[in-house]
């Protein structure tokens, strides 16, 4: 598929859930979103009924998201049938990995392919201040439960803002003896006021990827240890906009996702599905296309007219805009 601005499109992140286990304050107020009705989220089989049109018509990489995707009944079986729909050659899934410990064998054996674990912080005060809720040792022991899994790569997502003062050196290290993927995302205006369902976003609390780039390298410095350069071959496998860079000879790799300071709006090549059935062109705009509506009248080349309305209408870029009316529990960041 291409978009009116020449992109291939070939990514859909879908949302099974707005429910979360967390209250991370960059996603949700600490007492949680109205939660849509049971019959405004759409069921597993149409789900799956969605990936199949979407296959169809180009889609090859599908990453389920939430809230927390782990929390959704029926999720095993559905990355079982997503794995064996025609076309689609990768699934993979973010979560806060408090129930990989229960989970990760069956999701590797239904064919998941790779999973993003989110963790802001490593220490534990400022883990259950961010999560309002959580343990940090919940989300380690996920971490751990993948990589024994066999997932390859596993990625560790972290959200850098300013105001939380995160240690970012303790961060990369986490690539230096196993095989994990370090991941720094600049903190987003996602939201409606860009910041009431979180801590406040404002651009005094995004640290540009450079800059946290320069950091690293200034802290690692001094603790005598060599700089980030660029990763290899081996830097892993994705078909996201990150920029890897590693340590020498660690196992893993440190990347940065800069969706402000360094927009990748011109290599976009994803549409999303809210968990109750709109389609999204932009993560930044406020557009839907109800695909749900279509799903449930059978008609699939209706479903595939939503496709292609959303993949028209998706934007040049994101145009530095501050907020949104959904947020990003509700869209499926």
């Amino acid at each position: 598929m291409k978009d009116s601005h020449g992109r291939t499109i070939d990514y859909l992140r879908i949302s099974l859930t707005d429910r979360c286990n967390f209250r991370c304050i960059y996603c949700m107020p600490e007492d949680g979103v109205q939660s849509l009705a049971h019959e405004d989220i759409l069921r597993i089989e149409e789900i799956e009924q969605a990936v199949r049109v979407a296959a169809g018509m180009g889609i090859r990489s599908i990453r389920l998201t939430g809230g927390e995707p782990l929390v959704r009944l029926g999720v095993v079986d559905l990355v079982r049938a997503i794995a064996h729909t025609p076309g689609i050659e990768n699934v993979s899934m973010t979560t806060n990995g408090v129930l990989l410990p229960k989970m990760a064998d069956d999701l590797k054996q239904a064919g998941l392919s790779r999973v993003n674990i989110s963790l802001d912080t490593l220490d534990p005060a400022q883990f259950k201040q961010i999560t309002r809720r959580g343990e940090l040792q919940q989300t380690l022991d996920g971490i751990e439960a993948a990589l024994e899994a066999g997932f390859n790569p596993v990625k560790i997502n972290a959200v850098a803002v300013r105001s939380l003062d995160q240690d970012y050196l303790a961060f990369a290290k986490l690539s230096l003896d196993r095989p994990l993927h370090v991941r720094f995302i600049e903190y987003m205006p996602v939201g409606e006021s860009s910041g009431s369902h979180g801590c406040g976003w404002g651009k005094d609390d995004v640290v540009p990827s450079e800059e946290l780039f320069g950091i690293i390298n200034e802290r690692a410095r001094a603790a005598g240890m060599d700089e980030l350069v660029a990763a290899g071959d081996d830097r892993p496998l994705g078909w996201g906009p990150a920029r890897y860079f590693q340590f020498p000879n660690a196992q893993g790799t440190v990347g940065f996702i800069s969706p402000l300071s360094r927009h990748f709006c011109s290599e976009c090549n994803r549409l999303r599905l809210t968990a109750d059935g709109k389609l999204r062109p932009c993560l930044f705009s406020d557009d839907e296309y109800d695909l749900r509506t279509a799903l449930r009248s059978g008609d699939e080349q209706a479903a595939r007219t939503v496709f292609a309305q959303a993949l028209g209408a998706k934007p040049d870029e994101h145009h530095d805009k501050v907020g949104t009316e959904r947020g990003m529990s509700q869209i499926g960041g």
